[in-house]
């Protein structure tokens, strides 16, 4: 199965786009996420992800991403968690590191994928 993350962007407007996958998907929503990080400056922001099952044809799981462009105790980071809560489940949060200390952004998706399996919440590589 592929597992893959794909960015909507920082979480400004595309929060609501977010939001929109996890309503109109809701039968293949399996977890939301909320990924606490410090950026270059120390200051605290969010990432909010959601896994969904592969469809029925294909073996691809997306993830999707708003990447760290949301502070802390946000009206969007609220929007996220009600959306998640709506269909009876919490968000997982998560501390993890920048990717901005990555050198490529999929060494850090990859990094991400495999802190999401050792946890159980996405199934192993077959």
């Amino acid at each position: 199965m592929i597992q893959r993350f794909i960015e909507l962007g920082e979480g400004y407007g595309d929060i609501y786009e977010l939001r929109e996958l996890i309503m109109n998907n809701r039968s293949r929503f399996m977890h939301g996420f909320v990924f606490h990080t410090k950026d270059m400056d120390g200051k605290p922001v969010l990432s909010t992800a959601a896994v969904f099952k592969p469809a029925v044809q294909g073996n691809f799981m997306p993830i999707y991403i708003c990447r760290e462009g949301i502070p802390e105790n946000s009206k969007r980071l609220e929007i996220f968690e009600q959306t998640v809560e709506a269909l009876g489940e919490l968000p997982i949060h998560m501390d993890v590191k920048h990717s901005a200390i990555y050198a490529d952004r999929k060494f850090y998706f990859s990094h991400l994928i495999s802190v999401l399996r050792l946890n159980h919440y996405i199934p192993p590589m077959q």
